[in-house]
């Protein structure tokens, strides 16, 4: 494609049209790309990852108030790793619009390193073209709901486990997880997965392992049977209710 078509594309998946389309063109310069380094994403990358540090710490702090620093900690590395960045960077769309050199065009996947590279680079970008708000917006947008969803996960309980209970406390059968999409490269791939119970199918789940959306959508066939809900600390709680 050419670059008019590149940045056209990119624009529309970040939801921002740049007042400077050379900040965002750069951040799309696999180091590959370019004899100049200083040319590539590299310090576009450098500034993105610590912006997305920042935005997913404010709100951690904001968003939970009794939360430590430790579990902060935890959520805030989860988030903002690599392997997070990656998953997201594929599912925008943004691995198609990289520009890269000749050893690496026509391979049959990018690497984990380059996705999240193009991830906070264009984080970057957004910054120094409409500052923080834009890069702010374009973050929250996918991270909040992972950020939700590591908070969930961080739970002393199991899950699978507690729902498994409730099937046989009421009799319903035993708890049927359908994985219904997948995204992604092979080695960065994300799950939808959802789970069936008792003749329901309850909401399914995003999660960068079956595993975890297995995880993920039982806890939501928890809330919809009134089994689990948010304490005053937005803690997850289980209440089991003994059958009348």
């Amino acid at each position: 494609m050419d670059d008019t078509e590149r940045l056209d594309r990119a624009q529309e998946a970040l939801g921002y049209i740049f007042q400077n389309p050379e900040f965002l063109y750069q951040s799309l310069r696999h180091p590959s790309s370019t004899d100049q380094r200083l040319d590539s994403c590299e310090r576009m990358e450098f500034l993105g990852d610590s912006i997305l540090g920042m935005v997913v710490v404010d709100y951690l702090y904001r968003a939970f108030g009794s939360m430590e620093e430790g579990e902060m900690t935890k959520i805030k590395s989860a988030v903002v790793s690599r392997a997070s960045c990656a998953v997201v960077a594929a599912r925008v769309g943004l691995g198609e619009l990289v520009i890269l050199g000749k050893g690496m065009i026509g391979r049959r996947e990018l690497p984990q390193s380059v996705l999240a590279s193009v991830y906070e680079s264009v984080v970057g970008a957004l910054y120094l073209d409409g500052g923080l708000e834009p890069a702010k917006a374009f973050i929250l947008r996918d991270m909040e709901d992972r950020i939700r969803r590591a908070d969930r996960s961080g739970h002393q309980s199991n899950f699978k486990s507690v729902l498994q209970q409730v099937a046989v406390q009421r009799e319903l059968g035993v708890p049927t997880y359908h994985v219904l999409d997948e995204k992604g490269p092979d080695h960065a791939k994300c799950f939808e997965v959802c789970v069936e119970l008792g003749g329901n199918r309850f909401p399914s789940c995003w999660a960068a392992s079956k595993k975890q959306a297995e995880q993920d959508s039982a806890l939501e066939a928890l809330h919809d049977l009134g089994l689990a809900y948010r304490g005053e600390r937005d803690e997850v709680l289980i209440r089991l209710n003994p059958l009348k």
